[in-house]
């Protein structure tokens, strides 16, 4: 042990420089307020493909972040080489709060939620009239997640020259979702894509769908310039091959809006929505509730929206398409 004299000065202290525990330990954290503003455009196994002031820039997720994770749609701050040239590597020190989120669950059972994209204003669902057959149920589904979000849906149906569209239309109707049909033949001479266009102009537009349906093809009619791998359905067993493997967000052409392809879908689990929350999307039937019972699952029979709707001030049709879709949560999709 070194010992000083009776008057020991600052001479006699000897620090030893760049050794572990002598930088006292702070939780302040730098505010980074000269970072740059960027949109999350994919994300590959940690690395995310950000768009900053019209250049691409790859980064990763910074310490400080802790475990929150940033998805496609994310509005982020970003710092270090934003040069976006080869090799090089930017950091994500915050996401900005969101405007919307949807989630998915693997399965009804399953307790942990997926975010499939953020910010969305729009979830368009696409499905095939034929090869594969439409799902209504997952249809069902896609409509409970994004009334959930607060995304405006909008239902895109493939294929009509090899089956009628006229049942799913009249079936859908009731809910109010818009819907645009399409044929193979409109997708090659690209009217089809001008259709759907006019729908997404000036929003950001999330497509989902089960495989095969022509999501992707859609997409690539849409913003020709990014085409991506499309494959064949299955004849016997109706399925397509994911071709889309990660989400991919896409500026329409003339900045008319964004689109987001996302990997096609086998199910998608609703653990996580709270069915109090669906009613919203219902604004005619939602000043009904009011005399429910705490707790009403709304389909009850002390529900207070059978009088609301025997009264006169909602469609009938309007209640029975509320109730199809919150016994989704309750149902599997193959029941």
């Amino acid at each position: 042990m070194r010992r000083y004299g009776k008057n020991p000065d600052e001479d006699d202290v000897r620090v030893r420089p760049n050794r572990k525990g002598n930088r006292p330990r702070t939780n302040i954290r730098p505010k980074h307020e000269d970072a740059a503003e960027g949109l999350v455009l994919t994300v590959d196994r940690g690395r995310l493909t950000c768009l900053i002031e019209g250049r691409t820039v790859t980064a990763m997720k910074a310490r400080e972040l802790g475990r929150k994770s940033a998805v496609v749609g994310d509005r982020v701050a970003v710092v270090g080489d934003l040069s976006g040239a080869k090799d090089t590597l930017a950091r994500i020190v915050r996401v900005e709060p969101r405007t919307s989120t949807l989630r998915r669950t693997a399965d009804d059972d399953d307790p942990f939620e997926r975010v499939v994209v953020a910010n969305a204003d729009q979830l368009a669902i696409v499905t095939a009239l034929a090869d594969p057959e439409p799902r209504p149920r997952l249809i069902d589904r896609c409509l409970v997640a994004a009334y959930d979000a607060g995304l405006e849906p909008l239902l895109v149906l493939t294929k009509s020259d090899l089956a009628s569209a006229d049942a799913l239309l009249e079936s859908y109707g009731t809910l109010g979702v818009p819907a645009i049909v399409t044929n193979r033949d409109e997708l090659t001479d690209g009217s089809a894509a001008e259709q759907v266009r006019e729908a997404l102009k000036g929003r950001m537009t999330a497509f989902v769908g089960h495989s095969g349906v022509g999501k992707t093809t859609l997409v690539n009619a849409l913003v020709p310039e990014r085409r991506r791998a499309t494959g064949n359905v299955n004849a016997v067993t109706g399925r397509g091959r994911h071709t889309t493997t990660s989400a991919l967000a896409l500026p329409l052409p003339g900045d008319a809006g964004w689109v987001i392809d996302t990997p096609g879908v086998r199910s998608f689990g609703l653990a996580h929505i709270d069915p109090s929350r669906v009613i919203h999307a219902f604004p005619d039937l939602e000043p009904g509730t009011v005399d429910c019972p705490r707790a009403c699952s709304h389909d009850e029979q002390d529900c207070a929206l059978d009088q609301w709707v025997a009264d006169g001030h909602a469609d009938p049709a309007r209640l029975h398409s509320l109730r199809r879709l919150l016994s989704t949560r309750e149902r599997r999709e193959g029941d």
